[in-house]
């Protein structure tokens, strides 16, 4: 499907000049690389950071609308708000992507591979995003995917908050509050969001009679800090979701009046002790995730997975040429699935040296062993490299990292297979870990002009992937060979003259099976584009953002739409601390399906108002 044009504003401001910016890029500190924070310039992996004010501008109520617009990032979502969406980092499966929210795994160990649900995750109360992109998270026992850091609001000084209405078409409404409070020693936040829409009819085949499918969210979640010393600091922090989704396709024969029903309960509560050369954090943290699937009203199947996980996390500064980071995982899993309960443990190690030379080379190396429960230990490695050169207006960063993982065959995998859905050749199958294996290759600028650009190649395969037999059903088989991606990402972002300031980048993934065939809904070409202007002494936000996707195809092989999506944003300051905002999603009403047959919204506006204190 062509796409209508959506680049001509973005030569708008080609010729506006430049005016001149500190350079302080390089020292913002990243936290999801090693787990510890470590400034921007030494970190070697690739890392993509979204902030609350970039959160707020853009205003999409999903989060996973607003990770669409990192590169490196696909989104498939199934009908609408509050479906079963996948996002891959890198073409990589979802469930090969580690998720935590406040340092809370928050995967759903009830779902067939473990997977964070991120249609049910809401954009209100979270401050800030960290995705590390590719096979090298070590430290978390992550593998081929990523790994996805959100962090929500932290006390501020006092108290202070804010509280937002927002409506629009299908019927769409949010009511959100932050409160917050805090002072030297004790701090806490309360978030609470309120979401609901009569949704669209969530797939093209669904038309005797065609309906209306809504999704309904509550989320409140909740922090206290308590600070009994300087070099103490205890937190405690938790979480309920209730979310009501309504979809089409289920039951036997099939039915287009479906629904399902999810809760997620987590908390985390973590000690941390800051020393002058040894830093330690011991935590635990639980999730409990429930999900009733009902057809034709009645109850049809029943899901509950649970995580209990104890983590200690020890920073040691010796020198600047030796750091050591290093600490232990202890997590159990749980899947019940109809009265049947399926677990087990894996106990993680790892450490990671640290090395600062000749005072712009920053060096890594780490391993970490598992030791999981039905499939034996298993050591992932990894190694990083960054090098600063500064120059006449600004900085070069070159950069190279390298690393290995492991996926072990999910509870509800295994159990399938042993089960009396499964019949040849799945039935019986014992399945081995997947394991993988991956690099890649980065060149950046910071410059004291405003002006960043980045260039990255990526190289990351899979060994022995697990698949459900799409062919006869069977259950799950386990490919012989490797799948791969590779590809590469373009990153620019321009802070202009005049308010003006822009971003884009574009990734180029080659996905192929481990029988050569393209990997389904992996596009080939991903791009995202926005130009942002603030006026009327910063009163006034107005901007735009495009999405485009081009080259990807379904389970079948057969080519998937290609399309390209506009939305608008702005908002305006009434009052000091009351603002009216407005956005169009779609506005060019394009018509496409990123999953066929699963519908998209069409053009669509939205309108709201924040009061903050």
């Amino acid at each position: 499907m062509t796409s209508k044009p959506v680049l001509p504003l973005f030569a708008a401001c080609a010729l506006c000049a430049m005016p001149s910016f500190a350079n302080d890029r390089l020292e913002e500190v990243i936290v999801t690389s090693s787990r510890v924070p470590t400034p921007l310039r030494q970190v070697g992996t690739s890392v993509s950071v979204i902030t609350a004010d970039e959160i707020q501008s853009l205003g999409f109520l999903s989060l996973q609308d607003v990770l669409r617009t990192l590169p490196g990032v696909g989104v498939n979502n199934s009908g609408g708000a509050g479906k079963v969406s996948t996002l891959r980092i890198r073409g990589e499966e979802g469930y090969r992507t580690r998720v935590y929210l406040d340092g809370i795994d928050i995967s759903d160990p009830s779902s067939p591979q473990p997977s964070p649900r991120f249609e049910q995750l809401l954009s209100s109360g979270v401050s800030r995003v960290e995705v590390l992109r590719g096979p090298q998270g070590m430290v978390y026992g992550a593998d081929a995917g990523g790994v996805v850091n959100i962090t929500t609001r932290a006390p501020g000084d006092g108290f202070n908050g804010d509280v937002s209405a927002e409506g629009g078409r299908y019927d769409t409404r949010q009511l959100a509050t932050n409160l917050a409070y805090g002072s030297d020693t004790l701090g806490g936040v309360l978030s609470v969001a309120d979401f609901s829409t009569d949704g669209f009819n969530a797939r093209a085949d669904d038309t005797d009679p065609g309906d209306d499918d809504g999704y309904d969210n509550t989320t409140v979640h909740g922090r206290l800090d308590w600070k009994p010393t300087d070099d103490i600091a205890l937190t405690l922090v938790g979480r309920d979701v209730d979310g009501n989704n309504e979809y089409d396709n289920c039951g036997y024969p099939s039915t287009n009046n479906c629904s399902d029903d999810y809760k997620l309960q987590a908390w985390r509560g973590a000690a941390s002790w800051q020393g002058d050369v040894l830093s330690h954090e011991l935590s635990y943290s639980t999730s409990d995730t429930q999900r009733v699937l009902y057809t034709d009203g009645a109850r049809s199947y029943e899901y509950e997975g649970e995580i209990d996980k104890w983590s200690y996390v020890a920073q040691l500064d010796f020198a600047e040429a030796l750091h050591l980071v290093y600490g232990v995982d202890l997590q159990s899993d749980a899947l019940d699935s109809e009265g049947e309960r399926h677990s087990r443990d894996d106990d993680g190690y790892f450490v990671e040296y640290q090395g600062t030379w000749f005072d712009n080379l920053y060096l890594t190396a780490g391993a970490r062993y598992d030791d999981n429960e039905d499939f034996g230990s298993y050591t992932s490695y990894r190694a990083s490299g960054a090098y600063v050169i500064p120059v006449r207006g600004g900085d070069f960063k070159l950069r190279a990292t390298w690393g290995t993982g492991f996926r072990a065959p999910s509870l509800y995998e295994i159990a399938y297979n042993d089960g009396p859905w499964a019949y040849p050749p799945a039935a019986g199958t014992g399945l081995d870990a997947e394991e993988s294996e991956g690099y890649d290759l980065g060149v950046s600028w910071f410059g004291g002009n405003g002006l960043y650009l980045e260039a990255v190649y990526f190289d990351q395969r899979i060994d022995k992937e697990i698949f459900f037999d799409l062919a006869s059903y069977s259950g799950y088989l386990q490919d012989r060979g490797e799948s791969k991606s590779t590809g590469v990402e373009l990153i620019g972002e321009l802070a202009m003259a005049w308010g003006f300031s822009a971003k884009a980048n574009y990734t180029y993934n080659d996905t192929e099976t481990a029988g050569g065939d393209q990997r389904y809904y992996r596009p080939k070409h991903l791009a995202n584009l926005g130009l942002d202007w603030v006026g009327l002494a910063e009163r006034l936000h107005l901007g735009i953002a495009a999405r485009l996707s081009r080259d990807a195809v379904d389970t079948t092989g057969a080519e998937v739409d290609d399309y390209g999506v506009v939305s608008l944003y702005s908002s305006f300051t009434v009052l000091q601390g009351l603002d009216v905002y407005a956005r169009v999603e779609n506005l060019l009403d394009e018509d496409y399906q990123e999953a066929p047959p699963y519908n998209t919204s069409g053009a669509a506006a939205y309108a709201g108002v924040r009061y903050s204190f």
